[in-house]
């Protein structure tokens, strides 16, 4: 299992294609939906998963289909796992430590807050294209009890559209032989980018809190 994850932290396809097989799908829906389903994991990859996996759909070694609707059910899935964890145990897994460690960290989730009160409802959506905020925001949702058919609605369009873009654009640009020869680099792109408003967000806080 610790082989397994290592593996998938560095998008290593061609290992778990050689010890998956087609079972590589059932890998791949566990990923998406661990990331957007268990507050605790944020940090495995979401953005650049979903891109190399496109990529690799392009080359033949995935369907595209299969894809497209395994990933989106694992997204909604995860989201709707993660909201009810909030609204029923809320504020609680704070409380939770391993090892003098908290499980999970409450600036992320204060953050989320931030976020949502500066993007309001839409925030559901736009949160599906942000690391860690992706993961926080179902849960924030949960705790603030938002009304679950609400939220359901806001949450299936946001998880087709990400996962709709990021499999497709890796998919469209898959034929692109730079792309293909430096999937390292392009998954490292991605996750500056993805990573970008949370560091212009910082420096903003940063700056006004100064400014004050």
């Amino acid at each position: 299992m610790i082989e397994l994850f290592k593996h998938v932290l560095h998008l290593d396809f061609d290992w778990l294609f050689a010890n998956y097989g087609t079972a590589i799908y059932i890998v791949l829906f566990l990923v998406i939906f661990i990331e957007t389903g268990l507050v605790a994991m944020p940090f495995l990859p979401g953005d650049s998963l979903l891109f190399t996996a496109g990529l690799f759909a392009r080359t033949g070694h995935l369907d595209m289909t299969y894809l497209l609707i395994l990933l989106f059910i694992a997204a909604v899935l995860g989201d709707n796992c993660n909201y009810w964890v909030g609204r029923k145990i809320g504020v609680k897994i704070f409380d939770i430590k391993i090892r003098g460690t908290a499980l999970v960290k409450r600036e992320y989730l204060e953050k989320t807050h931030l976020f949502f009160e500066k993007h309001g409802t839409k925030a559901i959506i736009m949160a599906r294209f942000v690391p860690f905020v992706r993961t926080f925001a179902p849960f924030a949702a949960g705790i603030g009890k938002m009304e679950y058919k609400k939220y359901l609605a806001y949450d299936v369009l946001g998880g087709a559209l990400w996962i709709g873009s990021l499999t497709t654009a890796g998919y469209l640009l898959g034929e692109v032989e730079f792309i293909r020869k430096n999937i390292d680099l392009v998954c490292l792109g991605i996750i500056g980018l993805s990573v970008l408003p949370i560091l212009v967000t910082m420096v903003k806080n940063k700056m006004t809190s100064k400014a004050n």
